[in-house]
């Protein structure tokens, strides 16, 4: 069995739980050939734990590695994209693929939220078309890491709908919590957007890859998504917003609420709520309302355990669940969170496909849909609310 030699850029939160997959995979053997991320300190004290070798950059690490598998920042994706194509390596890409981040060379003086939004989505159009051009040419297979789609019980769902001949009438999806750790999150040249990027990302996916499915299993083509509508709200700048210390409130020039209503090809819909509005750790969930059944897929709370915990101090260095504030009272605690949330499930598909030259279930295209819908969700807010066609690429 041929060993995958894998790259690993960044070494964040979204980096130590891809390695935590990596380490756990069957049926292929994989090699941690190299590590790199932006600040010198970080890369080499993860390479130094891990024993991986560590490289300064990107570019760097390509000639000692099969598979990149790229965590860091939403505005670092593009390149080391096309360095990793041009180079014909396997890619893995976390969500958000890529966006909008401003000129060359936008500082602290830049606002994402006074650029007419057209603008964005002309120039994530251009990107993704160079990305299309580049993800062609190369010899790899291209992974978009996106969790959501294999969720257990979004593949649960899957099934049924693909033995059941289902038709999706309508879906509703969240994500939601009380605002991000990172300290680039809301500033828009780091991420791309708000809300409706940093967390719709994950339950539009999950909404467009059900239909997708839908229409592979029933037509051999995808229903993909048509137009979009949308609106944006900041919540937590409002003047009469009373803060009461547990709801992040430091957002540069990004949104901390989106709704997304998009329309398929087909004229059936789906709806996304976002925000950074919620207490209690992740609110994540899908619900689908078919012609012959309904689905809810809990993804966390993920309803596996609860425990009850009178002072916060006892359970100090044992994690429960992300993103809750306390650990006192009770608590919805996740048991394996990179099986429930689909961390471990979408590692597997990607390192498999790789071995094996076939295209995983969360690809290419379908990280193209949820990057255009969510820039014309954008024009829709700016217009109040208007209707916009969703691009192809």
């Amino acid at each position: 069995m041929e060993t995958i030699r894998v790259g690993l850029v960044g070494t964040g939160f979204a980096g130590k739980f891809h390695l935590e997959a990596l380490e756990r995979l069957h049926g292929v053997k994989v090699e941690l050939a190299a590590v790199t991320s932006l600040r010198p300190e970080s890369r080499e004290a993860f390479g130094a734990a891990h024993g991986i070798p560590v490289y300064e950059n990107a570019e760097a690490m390509l000639g000692a590695i099969d598979l990149i598998d790229i965590c860091s920042p939403p505005s670092a994706h593009h390149e080391a994209i096309l360095a990793a194509a041009a180079s014909g390596k396997h890619i893995v890409c976390e969500k958000p693929l890529t966006g909008w981040f401003g000129p060359p060379g936008a500082d602290e003086s830049f606002r994402g939220d006074s650029v007419a939004k057209a603008q964005m989505l002309d120039g994530v159009v251009e990107r993704l078309a160079a990305i299309a051009k580049a993800v062609k040419r190369g010899k790899g297979i291209f992974g978009y890491a996106e969790n959501f789609v294999y969720a257990p019980s979004v593949q649960k769902e899957r099934e049924i709908i693909e033995k059941s001949g289902a038709q999706i009438l309508r879906m509703i999806g969240e994500e939601s919590h009380n605002g991000s750790h990172s300290p680039v999150y809301g500033i828009w040249r780091f991420q791309g957007g708000g809300s409706l990027i940093g967390k719709g990302c994950h339950p539009l996916t999950g909404l467009l890859y059900l239909k997708r499915v839908e229409g592979l299993a029933r037509d051999g083509a995808p229903i993909r998504p048509a137009r979009v509508t949308a609106r944006t709200h900041r919540i937590t700048q409002l003047p009469g917003y009373r803060d009461a210390g547990h709801i992040r409130t430091t957002y540069h020039d990004t949104e901390d609420y989106g709704f997304m209503h998009v329309i398929f090809e087909d004229g059936t819909v789906g709806d996304v709520v976002t925000s950074e509005l919620v207490l209690g750790g992740i609110y994540d969930y899908i619900e689908v309302f078919a012609n012959n059944h309904r689905t809810r897929c809990h993804m966390s709370p993920a309803h596996l355990m609860d425990t009850y915990n009178p002072r916060a101090e006892q359970f100090e260095n044992i994690y429960l669940v992300e993103k809750a504030s306390t650990k006192e009272g009770w608590s919805p605690a996740a048991p394996d969170e990179s099986f429930t949330l689909g961390y471990q499930a979408e590692m597997q598909d990607f390192l498999s496909c790789a071995a094996r030259g076939e295209q995983p279930q969360s690809c290419l295209e379908l990280a193209f849909d949820t990057t255009t819908t969510i820039y014309a969700a954008y024009v829709s807010q700016e217009r109040k609310g208007a209707e916009v066609a969703v691009p192809r690429i």
